[in-house]
This record gives structure tokens, sequence and C-alpha cells, in this order.
């Protein structure tokens, strides 16, 4: 039962998932509740458009979601605070600002963490993806430094790995550096079918960029994979995959071996079902939904969809399948895409061009309305 006469939702971090319900709310006009986000940033960046920044491709500004318009057109409050801790009996959420909010129902999209350091080991040199914004100013202010840049190690063998290494690759700003991607043990794109590995394996080649299927790790002031050093190095870039923040074990949220908050099929949290996470930050325990931020996207809609219900008294009734949206389009950084989706692995600039016109026809769903 809801404890006020107007029911307070509040929603942690303005992550891919939660812009879903924000635009929702804009469309359809809020709920019969008071919506309350806890966002430190005036902006969110977009992940799918980064390797074609760096590129040179996009401005910066075309990766930006600003957040103030959005919030403005909702109809919702806005915190700029962080979230530390929770109180997920109380109902309280903690925030860096030293307040308390509290909540009927709440839904985290706060992120993953950064995990570069725990997998590789530390270097002044190491420059994790995670989190985004984060790597966005690291990079803009790295990039400066000029053209005594030339060698960068791009660590992770999965798609962000793949397009991170061609983004390098054709830098602007690092013109003609060398590259080396290294995959990990599993390989290049382990959960892509043959025929992309292909693809994508050939790209690579053509593009000069040396592929290691193998760990690596800092010793001793260097980078080693395969048993051979990989220096010099002047970068090394980490697309290792997305960490737990500790603030949900912390709080006694419900979280598995590796940190993720449990959640069900609806995004609820197990045994908090009044609580929900979507994104890096939860982990499905009905099925296999990996952390990537296509998922992240498809599932804004779904989530809203709950919400809504939620406060309305009901139960939720949307699940996000990711069966038809497992699919990516990969960024050459040169003109192509790479489709890897059911088994096919197919390259061309028009597909290049698909992946540009989805990709900033999702920044415009946000940026366009009401602007002047």
């Amino acid at each position: 039962m809801m404890s006020r006469v107007e029911p307070v939702l509040l929603l942690v971090g303005a992550g891919h998932a939660h812009l879903g319900v924000i635009d929702d709310w804009r469309k359809h006009g809020p709920p019969a509740a008071r919506t309350v986000l806890v966002e430190p940033l005036d902006a969110m960046h977009y992940s799918g458009m980064v390797p074609g920044w760096i590129a040179g491709e996009y401005r910066a500004s075309e990766l930006q979601i600003p957040l103030a318009l959005l919030v403005r057109q909702a109809g919702i409050e806005w915190h700029k605070a962080s979230l530390v801790a929770m109180d997920p009996v109380a109902r309280i959420a903690r925030l860096d600002d030293g307040s308390d909010v509290g909540f009927d129902i709440c839904s985290l999209a706060t992120g993953g963490a950064g995990q570069a350091g725990t997998v590789l080991g530390s270097d002044p040199r190491l420059l994790d993806i995670r989190p985004l914004p984060g790597f966005v100013s690291r990079w803009q202010a790295l990039r400066e430094i000029g053209p005594k840049h030339r060698r960068i190690a791009v660590v992770g063998g999965g798609a962000g790995g793949v397009e991170l290494a061609f983004g390098f690759r054709n830098s602007e700003h690092w013109s003609d550096c060398a590259v080396v991607l290294v995959a990990g043990e599993h390989g290049l794109l382990p959960d892509h079918g043959a025929p992309v590995r292909h693809r994508a394996r050939h790209e690579l080649a053509a593009q000069g960029i040396e592929v290691l299927s193998a760990e690596a790790q800092f010793a001793d002031g260097e980078l080693v994979a395969d048993g051979r050093s990989l220096e010099p190095l002047d970068l090394v870039v980490a697309a290792v995959g997305s960490g737990a923040p500790d603030w949900p074990r912390e709080s006694g949220l419900p979280t598995d071996a590796d940190g993720f908050i449990e959640v069900d099929g609806h995004q609820r949290v197990c045994g908090f079902p009044q609580i929900l996470a979507a994104g890096d930050v939860a982990r499905r325990t009905d099925r296999h939904v990996g952390h990537a931020g296509v998922h992240a996207v498809y599932s804004g809609p779904v989530l809203a969809k709950n919400l809504r219900r939620m406060l309305a008294g009901k139960a939720p009734r949307r699940s996000y399948s990711p069966r038809f949206m497992d699919f990516y389009l990969l960024n050459t950084c040169r003109g192509e895409s790479i489709l890897s989706y059911a088994g096919l692995g197919l390259q061309g600039r028009w597909l290049r061009r698909l992946k540009d016109w989805l990709d900033t026809r999702w920044i415009r769903r946000f940026t366009v309305r009401g602007a002047s």
C-alpha cells in the first residue's frame, strides 16, 4: 500500500533505460505521482557513438543528451546528486549531498562501475571505458597532448573493444597510431557468429590492428599478454565489461556473486518488489540479458509501462526480451559497418549509413522537441 496520498517515484540515474521512462512521461503525460530524478550530470552520453567520435565522425556535442529540457517537459523534479546508500525496508535513498529522499517506488539505472584496475592492475596509462563520462573527459584531455602518443592497447574482445580499436586506429587527433587489440582467452567477439568474427578479423587486419587472443595484466610496469610484453605503450584502454558498485550489497539489496542487483523478469528487485533496477547495475534471474547499451535502450519503454501500472496499484505485466534486439552494427570507422544478427555477418557502407541513422534518430528523440 502506498504510504502517501501522492505516491513518490524515485528514478536514480538518467541511464539509457530511464531516458525511455522520461520520454514516455513527455509523450503521454506523467502518471498521478510525484516523480523525482536523482542524477548529478547535466547531460548523458550515448555510448553507441563514442568510437565514431574518437575517429572524428561526430562532435562531442552530438553524443550528448542534455537533461534540463527533458526533465522539465516530463514534469519531473530533478535532484542533482548521487546515490550513496539505500534503506530498502524504510524506502529511503541517501545521497552524497547529505540529504535523504523517501519513495514509494524506486527505479535504479545508475550504470555499472569500472573494473579495469581490478582486472588488469594499476597503471597511470590505464583508461577505463566505464564510467563513460569519465572516459570522455579523460580522452578529451589526453588527445590534446599531441602526436607523441602513438601506440595504444585496447583490452577486451567484445563488440565494444573491437569498435574502440577501430576508433583509435582512425583517431583524428593521434593520426596513424598503432593499435593492438588484446581480445582475451575467449578470443574475438565470442558472443557473435563465425561470419561476424571472420569479417571483423579481416577488417582489423586490413587496418593493421594486431589481435591477441590472450589475457592481459600489468606486471612490473608493463602490460603483458601471452607471456610477452606489449610495450612500449602510451595508452591502455579497457573495455573489459561492467563491474558492480559497492552500495547495493552494502545497502542490503540482493546481489549475485558479482555484486549486481538481482531482478526478476519485470526488473523488480528480488524480495523488494517496490524497487526496480535496469541496465548495467542489474542482473536478470529469469534469463540472460547482457550488459549492453542496446538492451538498456529497448528496455526503457517496457520499464515505463511497468512503472505506470505499479503507480496505479497494479502488478507489472511487461518483460523485456532481447530475442529480436540482439543485433549489433559495428563501426569500422572507415565508412562501413559490420552487421551481427541471427548468424549473419554482413559489411558495407549502407550498413554504416543505417547505423548513423539509428543512432542519430535516437539522439534526436531527446534533443529536438522544444529546442530553441
